[in-house]
């Protein structure tokens, strides 16, 4: 059994959101050695490192799973987290045959929503025990909310998670993150005309807000200022990868003793170990074929991304017996390769592998 006292240098999980245009691309590019998985294609006038565009969800979890196995960056930022959410949804309706969210009725469409965001989190925070920051960009929407112990309502600015409030998105990421960071103009004043009658705000300095206030949703575990300036410099500290020594103490036993309040508390310092480097391999490998235009895009890029050819598709179709082998792909039903290929590719893509495990060399 291992105790330990003292702060542990860990990679961090924050959340950027704030309505759009405020510069939360920007201020996330300033994260150290970051790498952006575009969902909604807004940087494409900024210099950074980005994945492509994910075209599906389950291009968008292989992606995770990529960064993963390479640890290409230091920062990996998902921009937006809310556009991403709709590749969820566009994802659980083609798998369940629903032209919406809604048709699953009495919510249930919310709840597996919920389970699979909760998932995706999941294999977030597995990229975050390996030492790389997860920033995820959100924009943020009003909302009119009632305290149900007073009167009257207010309105406050929230995630742009779910349209409706059986969805329960907003909440999970917000409780999985550490910091949550509200962006916005700051009003310093309003004035009204010569009649007193319109009012017109001033100000405008964009403001990030740390802290939960009856009018947005923020938190930090790093005692930061309720308001900061919308500079990097502000949190740049709780990103210092120099990793100070932590005192580990170990409570020791005899299996031939019982414990008793006479055992020796042992102190020692962890070493820091030294990692070999590796060569990472390219964010976007160039393609070894040249796929037909005219197959769905979101499969394409699946196939793409794991170098399967139109043919080890058409074999393990024919196998479950949807298609005959020589049917092509494009002419496939689109709700076939939607929700079962893009959908399923998992388990699809394991079954190319067994068949080429079955191949003559």
């Amino acid at each position: 059994m291992n105790i330990t006292k003292g702060k542990v240098a860990k990679a961090q999980k924050v959340v950027l959101y704030g309505p759009e245009g405020i510069g939360k691309s920007s201020f996330a590019a300033q994260f150290p050695d970051p790498v952006f998985i575009d969902t909604e294609g807004s940087t494409s006038n900024m210099d950074v490192a980005r994945m492509d565009k994910p075209t599906s969800w389950t291009f968008l979890e292989q992606q995770i799973e990529y960064v993963k196995q390479n640890r290409p960056c230091k920062t990996i930022v998902i921009d937006t987290i809310d556009w991403a959410e709709r590749l969820c949804i566009e994802n659980l309706c083609n798998t369940h045959d629903k032209k919406s969210i809604e048709d699953f009725g009495y919510g249930s469409g919310y709840i597996k929503l919920e389970e699979d965001i909760g998932r995706f989190l999941n294999k977030l925070q597995d990229v975050v025990d390996l030492g790389i920051n997860v920033v995820l960009a959100a924009h943020a929407q009003i909302r009119k909310f009632e305290q149900p112990d007073e009167m009257g309502a207010y309105d406050r600015w929230e995630l742009k998670l779910g349209k409706k409030t059986t969805s329960r998105t907003a909440p999970l990421v917000k409780e999985w993150a550490d910091i949550v960071l509200f962006m916005n103009y700051k009003t310093y004043s309003v004035a009204a005309d010569d009649k007193g009658k319109k009012h017109k705000a001033q100000g405008g300095v964009r403001t990030i807000y740390t802290t939960h206030h009856p009018a947005w949703d923020a938190k930090n575990r790093h005692n930061l200022p309720d308001e900061i300036p919308m500079d990097y410099a502000q949190i740049a500290h709780i990103f210092n990868t120099q990793a100070t020594d932590q005192v580990t103490e170990t409570w020791t036993s005899r299996q031939d003793q019982p414990i008793s309040n006479t055992d020796v508390l042992e102190q020692t310092p962890v070493q820091a170990t030294q990692q070999p480097v590796t060569e990472v391999p390219p964010i976007n490998p160039e393609p070894t074929q040249q796929l037909d235009l005219a197959i769905p895009q979101s499969l394409r890029d699946l196939m793409i991304q794991n170098n399967v050819s139109p043919e080890e598709i058409q074999v393990v179709v024919s196998q479950k017996g949807y298609y005959p082998q020589d049917t092509p792909i494009t002419n496939y039903d689109p709700s076939f390769i939607e929700g079962v290929l893009v959908g399923a590719w998992q388990q699809v893509f394991g079954m190319i592998q067994e068949f080429r495990k079955n191949l003559p060399f």
